[in-house]
């Protein structure tokens, strides 16, 4: 921008708010440089949101006032040079023009500035609940739930879209309120900012509230123990889901060049390859990637476990199995999983040996007995292996929903499926993980992976698999695997980790079960 440019911008400005201190004034500038503002005209185009990163709502109504009345006047168009009326007489000889001008920007953001009068409904609560703030005690996860609804439903009467900022904003003034009923506290400490947990079921009952009526996406209903899989029909296996966390569920078309005939012989040849002792991997890789689009189309049509993997047996490998999680989510399954185990696993196993160890007397047990089945070992794999293990007994999660023991010389077709769960679930060829040096995929009772020697990838599979074969997490399992998701979120502070324990100890222990699609894709994200 030229200086006559950055003049003429700093001219206005302080003609219309004169008492603006100085680096107001320049941020204000840069922001209307940065929307593009390079003559008098250009500020029609200006609205209330805009200035708002810079300004108070106010100020920002007082700026759209003055220049959008000096683009209505003729004389002051006719010259960028001329000077600009002050602000008293913007404001003061024109009141009714200018009640008129800020009207229909009201009309079109009526709840910018919601919050500086919104008031939380105390006064709809229950009664008990009052009681129980007014006494100092935590309520009941019940009555949380239903405090939340009820707040979230006067946010959305002044806001459709209440952004997580406002969340933020309405936790903080709940808890400052009551902050023994409702601060986040771990064992007499107050865990960051003590409003996080609050703040997140605030947005997540906003996101529930604003989901869509029309479904996007097919995704397998869980099935009760006493149910035959075999024996359900696609459309009663088909129940409809958000697409949060796939980029590419349910592709339209099939890829340039490629044909349903085409799309076969790949598949066919796949198969055998597949039967080959060696086969070249950037081949398989790329076979998978071009036949992705049947993939998706057989699971979303809810074929049976058993024709998939007849039908794709690569698939349920390390390797195809990779690259549809990465053709379906953008992300990297395996490589990025084991990023963010580095970034992060030893913080967590250090919480959970420092703070945790204090939440009860079975989690100290388990913490103990842990450590004695591990021994001296140290790499990675066994990390990994302690972090899932202490999650599942931290949450109070089952074990054996998620992992199924064997002997280390038991073949597939020994497996006792009686002991399997439909979800995906590993079996454990050993007496525990960390002496195991085998492990199985099982998918809807089906071993489809009989030799995955890596926990760490055993796990993967078995985490992709929920996505890739479009099935929700068990209610067994969901406080464990949606900490996980949040836990690889982007690395952040120590205390932000400890936010998501407390986040999820507020809200999973009271059967309040998040579910998989209304989160980020965290763990592979």
């Amino acid at each position: 921008m030229t200086d006559s440019e950055r003049t003429f911008l700093h001219t206005t400005i302080t003609d219309i708010l004169p008492d603006l201190p100085e680096v107001t004034k320049h941020i204000l500038e840069e922001t209307l440089q940065s929307l593009g503002v390079e003559t008098r005209d250009d500020f029609r185009f200006i609205e209330e949101a805009d200035l708002l990163s810079a300004l108070r709502p106010v100020q920002a109504r007082k700026v759209l006032a003055a220049l959008k009345l000096r683009c209505q006047t003729p004389e002051s168009s006719s010259s960028s040079g001329d000077a600009l009326p002050g602000p008293s007489t913007s404001f003061c000889s024109f009141s009714p023009q200018s009640s008129q001008s800020t009207s229909p920007i009201s009309s079109q953001n009526p709840n910018i500035d919601w919050m500086d009068t919104f008031l939380v409904p105390w006064d709809k609560l229950p009664e008990e609940l009052i009681q129980i703030f007014e006494r100092g005690n935590r309520p009941s996860p019940r009555m949380r739930r239903e405090m939340v609804r009820i707040v979230v439903r006067e946010m959305i009467q002044k806001n459709r879209c209440p952004s997580t900022k406002l969340s933020n904003e309405v936790a903080k003034k709940m808890v400052a309120k009551y902050p023994k009923s409702l601060q986040d506290v771990i064992e007499g400490e107050v865990v960051g900012l003590g409003y996080h947990s609050l703040a997140k079921q605030l947005q997540y009952r906003i996101e529930n509230v604003k989901r869509c009526t029309t479904p996007k996406i097919r995704k397998r209903k869980c099935c009760s123990d006493e149910c035959d899989t075999d024996e359900i029909s696609p459309e009663q296996r088909a129940a409809m889901q958000d697409t949060y966390g796939c980029i590419n569920w349910h592709l339209k078309f099939l890829p340039l060049g490629e044909t349903e005939e085409s799309q076969r012989e790949k598949k066919e040849q796949l198969k055998r390859m597949f039967l080959q002792t060696e086969t070249n991997a950037e081949e398989v890789k790329h076979l998978m990637k071009l036949t992705f689009y049947t993939q998706r189309k057989q699971v979303n049509q809810g074929e049976n476990m058993k024709h998939l993997l007849k039908e794709w047996p690569f698939w349920f490998s390390e390797l195809g199995m990779t690259v549809h999680f990465k053709e379906l989510t953008g992300i990297g399954l395996i490589e990025t999983f084991t990023r963010n185990v580095v970034l992060k696993g030893k913080r967590l196993l250090n919480y959970f040996n420092t703070v945790g160890v204090n939440k009860n007397k079975k989690f100290l047990q388990a913490v103990t007995n842990l450590k004695v089945i591990r021994g001296e070992l140290s790499d990675g794999s066994e990390d990994v292996k302690e972090m899932l293990l202490l999650l599942l007994s931290y949450f109070n999660d089952k074990e054996d929903t998620m992992f199924c023991y064997v002997e280390d010389t038991c073949l597939p077709e020994e497996v006792p499926m009686g002991q399997v769960h439909l979800t995906p679930s590993l079996v454990v060829c050993g007496r525990s993980c960390f002496s195991a040096k085998r492990f199985m995929l099982c998918v809807d009772q089906n071993i489809v992976h009989n030799n995955i020697p890596s926990f760490i990838s055993a796990v993967c599979l078995m985490f992709g698999s929920y996505y890739c074969f479009n099935i929700h997490y068990p209610s067994q399992l969901a406080s464990t695997l949606e900490f996980m998701q949040r836990l690889q979120k982007k690395v952040r502070s120590y205390a932000a980790d400890c936010n998501s324990l407390v986040c999820m100890t507020n809200t999973t222990h009271a059967g309040l079960h998040l579910t998989q699609t209304s989160l980020c894709l965290s763990f592979v994200s």
